[in-house]
C-alpha cells in the first residue's frame, strides 16, 4: 500500500508523478503511453501528480493532463505552477505581478479542465516583484476557491521566510536527489522549522540515476538534457562511476538503482516527497515499489559517502538557468 505525507495541511503519495516528460521534452514521448500512465497512477495509489503552465509549448502538458483527468479529477491532487517564462530574447524569465498571477490562474484552470488546483506553486521567483504581492495575489485566489494551499519553487531562505509570513506555503518544490544536495544545509532545516512540506523533484536525476542514460550522445537529438553539463563530456564520465556504484549497492538491496535512489530521498528527514516524472507505465510501476524497499543502515550511509553534496560534477542546468535558481 502506498504510503502517505502531509504537505503542510494537505494530504498526498508519499511518491508523486511529474508530467513534464508527458509532451515533447526529453524526446518525444507517446501519447497513448503517457495517457495511460496518467489514468493508472491512481490505481496504484500515487495521486499526488505535477504539471506547469510551462510545460510544453503554450500549456500543452496542462492540456494533456486535462483530457487524461477528465471525468476522474476526484482521485488527484493536482498541482501546477506558474512565472517560469521565456523572455522575447528568448532567455529563461520569471513574472509575478498580481494580475499576471491571476490572469495565469485562469488559463490554468481551463487548459487542466477543473474548477479548482490543489497545489498552486510559484514556479520561479519573480526578482522584479516583491513576493509580498505574488503571495497576495496568490491567497485571493485561494479566497475565491481556485486554489486551495500554496506553495514555491527553487526560492531562497529569505524569499521562502518573506512568502510564508503573507500566507503558509505548504510546500517548497526544489530538486534532490543523491547527486544534488544543496538543499542540505539550509533550505530542508527551514522547511521542518516553519511546517513547509518539501517535494524533491528530478529525484532521479531525470534519469541518470535509473543507470539505462550513460551520457548525452545516448540522448534524442530533441531531448533538452543535451543541453545540461552533467549530461555531457568528461562530466557524465564522471557521474557515471558514482552510478555504478548505486548499481552494485541496488543489487545488493535486491532492488533497481532507481528504486533505491528514492527510497534514499524517502529515508531522509525531514519527510520529503519524491515527485519521479515518467510517461512509461512500467516507470510508474517501478517507482511505487520503492516505498516498500528499506535499505540498511550500512546501504544508506555508504550512498550519502559516494554521493557526498559537491562530489557531482556539472551544474545542473545551463548557466542562464542557474541564474534564476534560489532568489
Amino acid at each position: 500500500m502506498m504510503e502517505r505525507r502531509k504537505l503542510g495541511a494537505l494530504d498526498v503519495s508519499a511518491i508523486g508523478l511529474g508530467c513534464m516528460s508527458m509532451t515533447p521534452i526529453y524526446g518525444v514521448p507517446d501519447p497513448d503511453e503517457a495517457f495511460a500512465t496518467l489514468q493508472r497512477a491512481p490505481e496504484i495509489g500515487i495521486d499526488f501528480i505535477d504539471t506547469s503552465d510551462a510545460y510544453g509549448a503554450n500549456g500543452a502538458n496542462e492540456e494533456f493532463v486535462g483530457r487524461a483527468i477528465k471525468g476522474r479529477r476526484d482521485k488527484y491532487v493536482l498541482a501546477t505552477k506558474f512565472g517560469n517564462i521565456r523572455l522575447p530574447d528568448g532567455k529563461p524569465g520569471a513574472k509575478g505581478n498580481p494580475d499576471y498571477v491571476t490572469q495565469a490562474c485562469d488559463k490554468s484552470l481551463r487548459r487542466l479542465g477543473t474548477d479548482y488546483i490543489d497545489l498552486y506553486y510559484i514556479h520561479r521567483v519573480d526578482n522584479t516583484v516583491p513576493i509580498e504581492d505574488t503571495v497576495g495575489a496568490m491567497v485571493r485566489l485561494k479566497e475565491r476557491g481556485k486554489v486551495r494551499h500554496l506553495g514555491i519553487s527553487e526560492a531562497g531562505t529569505s524569499t521562502i521566510r518573506r512568502a510564508h509570513k503573507v500566507h503558509p506555503m505548504a510546500a517548497l518544490q526544489t530538486e534532490y536527489s543523491l547527486w544534488t544536495r544543496d538543499v542540505e544545509q539550509e533550505i530542508l532545516p527551514l522547511c521542518d522549522e516553519l511546517g513547509i512540506g518539501f517535494v524533491a523533484y528530478a529525484p532521479l536525476g531525470r534519469g541518470f540515476l535509473t543507470g539505462i542514460v550513460p551520457n548525452a550522445d545516448a540522448l534524442p537529438q530533441n531531448d533538452r538534457r543535451r543541453d545540461m553539463p552533467r549530461f555531457q563530456a568528461a562530466n557524465a564520465q564522471h557521474n557515471q562511476k558514482l552510478v555504478e556504484i548505486l548499481k552494485e549497492l541496488a543489487a545488493k538491496e535486491g532492488c533497481s538503482p532507481a528504486q533505491l535512489a528514492i527510497a534514499w530521498l524517502l529515508s531522509r528527514q525531514p519527510p520529503v516527497v519524491p515527485l519521479a516524472g515518467t510517461s512509461k507505465r512500467k516507470w510508474l510501476d517501478e517507482n511505487a515499489e520503492a516505498v516498500k524497499i528499506k535499505p540498511s543502515a550500512a546501504t544508506l550511509e555508504a550512498l550519502d559517502q559516494t554521493f557526498k553534496p559537491g562530489v557531482t560534477q556539472g551544474d545542473r542546468y545551463p548557466a542562464a538557468m542557474m541564474a534564476r535558481l534560489g532568489l
